[in-house]
């Protein structure tokens, strides 16, 4: 009887290890879309649908050059932004709060942010996001 228990207990296991390893993929194309439903639960309302802000308000995340310094855009999703910046010669001064996002969500909302509206990067991983944020 306890031999059956185990082998249903781990038919039952299967389903939610292969879920959670497919979760964990770092294929850019996946993070991007799980990045997407992150972007548009905690980003949109500032950055807008097309990631190009309200000028003078929020600044805009498409076309701007400076989603390269990974570990200033890490920094900025835990740590919140405050005080002037200038993207595309345009002076925004608005106050960005820390998110409380996991390292999957912040990887994968990396990902859509940095190869959306015209930006291209490459993927980036949880492990860098662990590394970047120390």
């Amino acid at each position: 009887m306890t031999r059956m228990k185990e082998r249903i207990a781990l038919l039952l296991a299967i389903p939610l290890v292969l879920s959670f390893s497919s979760f964990q993929s770092d294929s850019l194309p996946e993070s991007v879309k799980r990045g997407k439903s992150v972007y548009e639960g905690n980003c949109i309302s500032c950055h807008m649908e097309n990631g190009e802000g309200l000028e003078g308000a929020f600044p805009p995340l498409a076309k701007t050059g400076r989603l390269t310094d990974k570990k200033r855009l890490v920094k900025i999703i835990y740590n919140g932004l405050e005080g002037p910046i200038t993207i595309n010669g345009k002076e925004y001064n608005n106050q960005m709060n820390p998110l409380a996002l996991s390292e999957q969500e912040v990887t994968d909302v990396l990902n859509y942010i940095r190869n959306s509206w015209g930006n291209k990067n490459q993927v980036m991983k949880v492990s860098e996001i662990k590394e970047l944020a120390k």
